[in-house]
């Protein structure tokens, strides 16, 4: 199962090392979006199936929390799984985006930690969404 990923962050160069380390995780990607801004993920959500949102707090225009929570308020989104990803990791943060409905991932992280973070918030297990290939990593050394 291929996911549909929509990445917003207000750093291009951010974007890529996501979406790079979502190529090293293990995880099958169908289409991969960028936006700049929670405003611009919003208007990407309007015009394209996205089954996980990766998306930083600190942005301009619209921050990570208010696109989360005008996320939450459309009735056909309101279901997207969302990861924060963010060097804010205070534990008061990390809990109002959890009562959100997002997991979180503090920057920097590593591909095991994204795909172990994306399986607990997609409720998948890595088997359905790697089509029950083998878990990188978990494999025995011979």
């Amino acid at each position: 199962m291929a996911l549909n990923v929509l990445v917003v962050d207000d750093s291009a160069v951010m974007r890529h090392m996501i979406i790079k380390t979502l190529g090293l995780c293990g995880i099958p990607l169908g289409e991969v979006h960028q936006a700049g801004n929670g405003k611009e993920g919003l208007e990407v959500l309007d015009r394209s199936w996205v089954d996980l949102v990766l998306v930083d707090i600190n942005m301009p225009v619209m921050n990570g929390e208010e696109m989360i929570t005008k996320l939450r308020e459309n009735p056909q989104l309101k279901d997207t799984a969302v990861i924060v990803v963010s060097t804010d990791g205070s534990a008061t943060r990390i809990e109002m985006m959890q009562k959100k409905g997002a997991g979180f991932v503090h920057k920097p992280f590593t591909p095991e930690l994204l795909r172990d973070t994306i399986v607990q918030t997609t409720g998948a297990s890595y088997e359905q969404l790697a089509g029950n290939a083998a878990v990188p990593g978990d494999s025995p050394d011979f």
